[in-house]
C-alpha cells in the first residue's frame, strides 16, 4: 500500500486559496494528500496531477475516484508542465503546488535503492524508464565527478575520501548495492566523525539522488513555467525540504516580486515596470510543534507562496 503523510498540508491548502471553478496543478501526485485536499475544495473546477512513479499514480488514482472525477493525471516529470498542460487545451491556472523530495513510500521500497536502511540494487530513480541510475554513477563517474556531486548536492565534508574509496573498490569489482555502497562510506569516513550522530552515508545517498533525477535544474526551470501559467490572483505553494532546493524558491520569487533599477526622483513607476507578483510569505512557514511530533519527515520543510498581482501586457 503506497501510504504517504503530506507535510504542511493545511498550510500549503490554506495558502492557496482555493476556488470551487478553479483550474489547479499538483506537480507531485505522491500519495494523493495535496491532491485530495484540493479536490474536495472543486464543484467545477479541475486539478491537474503529475507523477512519474506508475505506484504512486495508481495508488493515488483509486484514492482521488473516492472524491470525485474532476482530476487528470499526467504521467511525466513536472519539468514538462507548461508542454503537458498545453497539449490539453490548458493555458492558465489558478493554483500550483510543489511538494519537492522523495516520498516516504519510496524509501521505504527496499527495491527502489533510495534508502541506505535497506539493502537493494543500487537505483534511486523517480521515474524507472530513465536510463541513468545510482549504480551507473557510482561505477562510471570518476573521482572529480563524484566529488563534485557529493560537494555540490550534500556538503559533504568527506567528498574525497568517499570518491576516492569508491574508485579503489570499483577497481576490483562492481559496486551492485546500497549496503555495499554504506560500506565503503564508512570505510571512508573517520571513526570520530562517524559517531558524531545520524547515518554516514545520508549525505552521499542524498547527493546521488539528486544527480540521479537532476532535481534541482528541473525544479528551477518548472518553478518559472509555473509562474508563467498563473492567472492573477493565482498562486505557487512550495515546499522544500532541502536547502538548495529552498534557495532556488528564494531566489526566483525575489526575482519576480522586486522593482526594476529605475531613476531616482520618478514620482509614479509605469505599470509595465511594476512587479507582476508579491510574495504571501514572507518567511517561509515551518511545521508546527505537532507535527514535528508526528511526521519526521516535517524538520526541514519550508513553505513558500507567491501570488500573481497582475499580468505583464508589454512583456
Amino acid at each position: 500500500m503506497f501510504h504517504h503523510k503530506s507535510v504542511l498540508l493545511q498550510e500549503t491548502i490554506e495558502g492557496l486559496q482555493i476556488k470551487e471553478d478553479g483550474i489547479y496543478v499538483d506537480c507531485t501526485l505522491g500519495g494523493g494528500g495535496h491532491s485530495s485536499e484540493i479536490l474536495k475544495r472543486l464543484t467545477s473546477g479541475h486539478l491537474y496531477c503529475f507523477d512519474q512513479d506508475q505506484v504512486a499514480i495508481d495508488a493515488a488514482r483509486e484514492r482521488l475516484l473516492k472524491i470525485s472525477d474532476n482530476f487528470t493525471i499526467i504521467y511525466s516529470n513536472f519539468k514538462n508542465i507548461k508542454n503537458e498542460l498545453h497539449k490539453l487545451g490548458v493555458e492558465k491556472v489558478d493554483g500550483i503546488v510543489f511538494d519537492l523530495g522523495v516520498s516516504s513510500p519510496q524509501f521505504d521500497d527496499g527495491e527502489r535503492g533510495f534508502s541506505y536502511n535497506y539493502d537493494a540494487k543500487l537505483d534511486m530513480r523517480m521515474d524507472r524508464s530513465q536510463s541513468l541510475s545510482a549504480y551507473d554513477i557510482v561505477n562510471t563517474y570518476d573521482y572529480h565527478e563524484l566529488v563534485k556531486i557529493l560537494y555540490k548536492y550534500s556538503d559533504e565534508k568527506f567528498a574525497k575520501q568517499i570518491a576516492r574509496k569508491i574508485e579503489q573498490h570499483r577497481e576490483e569489482r562492481k559496486i551492485e548495492t546500497t549496503f555495499e555502497l554504506v560500506d565503503i562510506i564508512k570505510e571512508a569516513i573517520p571513526a570520530y566523525a562517524r559517531r558524531k550522530g545520524g547515518h554516514p552515508a545520508k549525505r552521499t545517498f542524498q547527493a546521488l539522488r539528486i544527480a540521479v533525477n537532476d532535481e534541482l535544474n528541473v525544479f528551477d526551470e518548472a518553478l518559472s513555467d509555473a509562474l508563467d501559467l498563473l492567472n492573477i490572483g493565482g498562486r505557487v505553494a512550495v515546499i522544500t525540504f532541502h536547502s538548495l532546493e529552498d534557495k532556488i524558491c528564494k531566489y526566483t520569487f525575489q526575482e519576480v516580486t522586486k522593482l526594476p533599477d529605475i531613476p531616482k526622483g520618478i514620482p509614479v513607476i509605469p505599470k509595465e515596470l511594476q512587479p507582476q507578483f508579491k510574495k504571501i510569505t514572507r518567511k517561509p512557514i515551518i511545521a508546527s510543534e505537532s507535527e514535528l511530533e508526528d511526521n519526521h519527515r516535517s524538520h526541514s520543510a519550508k513553505l513558500r507562496i507567491i501570488e500573481r498581482i497582475y499580468e505583464n501586457e508589454y512583456k
